[in-house]
């Protein structure tokens, strides 16, 4: 009998807890809720694919939240000025593509490690919304805007929602079907030996950071259309819970292996726990423990899977050997 991916694991786990939380917490299943999780889930989605595609090289993001507050805060300001909506959104896009290339540049052509190029650059992002800002929110967007975040398609499905899904979609074409996303994972395998066999590193990291960066400036799109404003904290709650769905996901921390489907259930089960959990009226701060534990509790349990494999493989190689 065939092994069940770690992916089809997650995706039991998630129906799994679904029915748990519909047992246990008042109104899990109520309308509302549904209709609230659907809202919560494509900002955090798209920020945990970005971080997703950039920890399958080997790397982090850590600046991928402030990224999308200066792509949002971009945009609010064209709005707020009387720009079109979509030149203000080409803008805010090409705002986040701009700091995309900045992390890219600096980690692929002079070599800097990802973790201090993103904290350098998170925090200089900052300072340029607390700039444009004062440290205020930013407001004054079209009608037509707000339907990106807040509209239904049809009356039905939240546009957002069907953004998320077709980026995800996206997404995993880029990775598993084209020649650049057979390379990212090469990258993250053996940069070495991929750089030998001919694959440019230098331009294949750049293109995952600015594929990274356009996530998070659609998640800002989505942020700033569903809240009404644009600030320097958007979306900051969801930069340790990213990297938290990427590695729930699958996602191998040391880079070569991701799956957008594991990244997706993960993100589904951590919205499902929150969810939840709020019905059930726990205090956040507890939310954010539980969030935490499972984090190290999978860390772990890859870990130890990893030198089990390790072992595995050597015995079978010392059997062959002999």
């Amino acid at each position: 009998m065939k092994a069940l991916s770690k992916e089809s694991i997650l995706g039991l786990i998630a129906l799994g807890l679904i029915v748990v939380m519909s047992v246990l917490a008042p109104g899990f299943l109520s309308s509302q809720n549904i209709t609230n999780m659907m809202f919560q889930i494509p900002e955090f989605g798209l920020i945990a694919l970005g971080m997703m595609v950039v920890i399958v090289t080997g790397g982090i993001n850590l600046s991928i939240t402030y990224t999308a507050a200066l792509a949002g805060v971009a945009i609010a300001l064209m709005q707020s000025n009387g720009y079109p909506m979509l030149l203000s959104i080409l803008v805010g896009i090409v705002v986040g593509l701009v700091c995309g290339y900045i992390n890219g540049f600096i980690v692929s052509k002079i070599g800097v490690s990802s973790i201090l190029v993103t904290l350098g650059t998170m925090v200089l992002f900052e300072g340029i919304v607390l700039s444009l800002t004062k440290g205020n929110s930013i407001s004054g967007f079209s009608e037509s805007y707000s339907l990106i975040g807040n509209g239904y398609y049809m009356g039905l499905v939240p546009l957002s929602i069907i953004i998320f899904i077709l980026f995800a979609i996206l997404t995993g074409v880029l990775l598993t079907k084209s020649k650049w996303g057979r390379s990212v994972y090469m990258v993250g395998s053996n940069p070495i030996a991929t750089l030998f066999s001919g694959v440019n590193n230098s331009k294949i990291l750049m293109g995952v950071y600015m594929y990274s960066a356009l996530l998070a400036s659609i998640a800002a799109i989505i942020m700033t259309s569903r809240y009404n404003m644009a600030k320097v904290d958007l979306g900051s709650s969801y930069l340790l819970q990213s990297v938290a769905a990427a590695v729930l996901g699958g996602t191998a921390i040391e880079g070569g292996y991701g799956k957008v489907m594991g990244t997706v259930y993960a993100v589904v089960i951590f919205q499902v726990l929150s969810s939840g959990l709020n019905l059930l009226e726990v205090p956040r701060s507890i939310v954010g423990v539980i969030t935490g534990a499972i984090l190290i509790f999978v860390l772990i349990i890859n870990f130890a899977k990893a030198k089990f494999d390790e072992k595995k493989q050597k015995k079978m190689q010392e059997a062959n050997a002999a």
